[in-house]
């Protein structure tokens, strides 16, 4: 499990790094309120209760200090913190943040350099390597790891019983039990899938050759209108429609929407992943799934998944540097990490940690299983911040399932538009 992260996960920054060690503020608060900003979750309560404890803790070891904490949702996190980074008087002190945002937020100068506190910080030594990588740029820290995240194949295991079905173990088995679900249960969506899912496309467009870019550092290139990409973009947008999910209603979902669907009972298959575990338990399904990694093109194969996660990060702009930085460490902390994973199904970024959890809890294996057959990253680009928060992706899905391009045309535009990101970052 030590390389639970694809190497490709080091984001190095096209361009050299504006920030430095200290406050843009100037100051250093040791009272007041610290203002947090967390990803609103599917089912969010259980996150709130651990994050709760945390700032409990907090506060009685700083005298004189709350916390207020927003969830945010996490499609709209673009825009919000790119005007939390210009507006320092309404910025939170401290972020959760993609691990796909690291190099973007960097070079926009709006994370603080954390690498003095981060070495120190003793439970850091048992962070996993590649997850580290993750909040690195150029050598420098800029937050903490919180937790790793990968999709699997969800399964309703009642369905597939009383239709004779067999777990797929290829994703054109895969559509084909979906559409088997669909007609014979028409109220139900075979295979979730959504427009804006970009996150569970990545393995179709992977699992057959193709990537999203080529290249590395400041020279990348679309590679989305490669014949190997535009299969996989075929593959997955081929289970829109009536046999499997109506475009009508499912071009514009994403991985929550999904998520849902299949734990509201609506769903015979749905691609989720470990931090979906606490929403499917708390819904309709609840004893009547399992999950497998998500096949590949050849029997026996597993389809490569976005190796993904999250961090916790300190604005440069907060006055509460010293604070922030402390809450930073506890919110990613072993024992916040722990509870995450009890709660949520969030896989820790301790590795020591994480044993444990793989060791106490089954449903972990599957996620394990495909983490180790390998999983793939973003361009470690800024312009990917941008790429993703234009929604370039989910654009060329949508206008494929909706007929107003083929899939030639609309992966054209698509790697225009992501080379115009190219060209323009750094």
């Amino acid at each position: 499990m030590a390389a639970l992260l694809a190497a490709v996960l080091a984001v190095t920054a096209a361009c050299a790094p504006q920030t430095s060690g200290g406050s843009s503020s100037g100051k250093d608060e040791k009272t007041g309120t610290l203002r947090v900003w967390l990803f609103q979750e599917v089912d969010n309560r259980p996150k709130e209760q651990v994050v709760e404890t945390v700032l409990a803790d907090f506060e009685k070891a700083h005298e004189g200090t709350d916390v207020t904490v927003e969830y945010i949702p996490v499609e709209s996190r673009a825009q919000r913190v790119k005007a939390a980074f210009n507006d320092p008087e309404s910025a939170p002190d401290v972020i959760e943040y993609g691990n796909t945002d690291t190099a973007g937020y960097v070079e926009d100068g709006g994370l603080a350099d954390v690498t003095a506190e981060f070495r120190a910080w003793k439970e850091a030594k048992d962070t996993d390597p590649t997850a580290r990588q993750s909040v690195t740029v150029d050598g420098k820290v800029y937050g903490a790891p919180y937790f790793v995240g990968v999709r699997a194949l969800y399964y309703r295991t009642d369905l597939f019983e009383e239709l004779g079905l067999d777990v797929p173990r290829t994703l054109e088995e895969l559509a084909a039990t979906a559409k088997a679900i669909r007609a014979a249960r028409p109220g139900l969506y075979g295979l979730a899938v959504g427009g804006a899912y970009t996150y569970g496309a990545m393995p179709f467009l992977w699992a057959h050759g193709g990537d999203l870019a080529t290249g590395k550092g400041g020279s990348y290139a679309s590679a989305l209108d490669t014949p190997a990409a535009r299969k996989g973009i075929e593959a997955y947008t081929s289970l829109f429609g009536d046999a499997n999910c109506p475009a009508a209603k499912c071009a514009g979902m994403g991985g929550n929407d999904t998520v849902t669907a299949f734990a509201s009972g609506k769903a015979g298959m749905a691609i989720g992943g470990d931090f979906s575990h606490q929403a499917m338990e708390a819904g309709e399904v609840k004893g009547k799934y399992a999950v497998v990694p998500l096949p590949g093109v050849k029997p026996g194969s597993i389809a490569p998944a976005f190796a993904g996660g999250n961090n916790i990060g300190v604005l440069k702009s907060t006055s509460h540097r010293t604070l922030a930085v402390d809450l930073m460490k506890r919110l990613a902390s072993k024992k916040a990490q722990s509870a995450l994973f009890d709660a949520m199904g969030f896989l820790p970024t301790f590795t020591d940690v994480r044993q444990r959890a793989a060791a106490r809890e089954p449903f972990v294996k599957p996620f394990v299983e495909t983490l180790a057959a390998g999983t793939r990253f973003v361009p470690a680009s800024p312009a990917w911040a941008q790429i993703d928060s234009s929604q370039v992706l989910p654009t060329m899905f949508q206008e494929i399932v909706s007929g107003k391009k083929d899939v030639a045309a609309a992966s054209s535009d698509a790697a225009r538009k992501m080379n115009d990101a190219f060209g323009s970052a750094g």
